[in-house]
């Protein structure tokens, strides 16, 4: 059966796309046939990019692997049930075009809350939230005493995947498997980013996600999007050289990869 793989924060600017974009493609790279869906429907990041990406291979003449994007067919108003959300169906349509044609389906979800957001979290079999490291991004897991910085209860987001759990416990399908990704981390603020860790590892234990390191902050993220390259191309392309940077990079994306443990992949970057 397809394993779908959605990569969701409620706050824009965590990465989103960008993750999207490298697990879809390095999953390609490793011989899946791979689908791809973005349900922002007004920003289309990961759209756009995967679009960049088969613009530029088709002018270089490269043969780049890529995820199949799908959009979002429109709802037909004849076939709707009674007090059925269009959105819906609209998900379900792409979701049928990819199902029995891949092995993997990656959706990137809107920065905010809204009803196809929060279908896709309750299909996700992974699901990977990109959190910048700061107590700013960490309010969206949870409320925390700010005297003391103990965890008062979970916020918003966290509600949200709990209620997607409980659609799919009583669907009797398997447990999503969640992972927080700690994204754009920086040389600095040991201090903070020792809290911020702890913080982290004491809410994965309350409410059940496993806690990965992301990417770091590099300038390469924002120069490989308008080509629509992933870390992995820069060979196929001709950077035969590769700077630190850019090896410590790939080496975030293996662990990464390595980390989510998805089925069927033994990762090989």
């Amino acid at each position: 059966m397809v394993h779908i793989v959605v990569v969701g924060n409620e706050k824009g600017g965590s990465g989103k796309s960008t993750t999207c974009m490298h697990v879809a493609t390095a999953l390609a790279r490793m011989g899946h046939r791979v689908g791809a869906l973005d349900l922002d429907l007004r920003q289309q990041s990961f759209a756009r990019y995967i679009e960049n990406r088969r613009a530029f291979a088709a002018k270089a003449g490269l043969t780049l692997p890529t995820p199949d994007l799908r959009d979002l067919p429109e709802a037909d108003p004849d076939r709707l049930a009674p007090g059925e959300n269009p959105y819906d169906q609209r998900l379900a349509g792409a979701l049928a075009q990819l199902e029995g044609q891949c092995d993997f389906i990656v959706i990137d979800c809107p920065g905010s809350h809204t009803r196809l957001s929060q279908i896709a979290h309750s299909l996700a079999d992974t699901l990977i939230t990109p959190l910048n490291d700061s107590f700013i991004d960490f309010d969206l897991l949870a409320r925390t005493d700010p005297g003391t910085g103990k965890i008062k209860g979970p916020s918003i987001y966290a509600e949200m995947v709990w209620q997607a759990r409980q659609m799919r416990a009583q669907a009797g399908v398997k447990p999503i498997d969640w992972i927080v990704l700690r994204n754009r981390l920086g040389a600095q603020q040991m201090h903070n980013k020792r809290k911020v860790g702890q913080a982290l590892s004491d809410l994965s234990r309350r409410i059940g996600f496993r806690v990965a390191p992301g990417f770091s902050e590099r300038v390469i993220f924002r120069e490989l999007f308008p080509r629509g390259l992933t870390l992995l191309d820069l060979r196929d392309v001709g950077v035969e050289n590769l700077n630190l940077s850019n090896i410590a990079a790939r080496q975030e994306l293996r662990d990464l990869m390595k980390t989510l443990d998805l089925p069927g992949v033994t990762v090989d970057l």
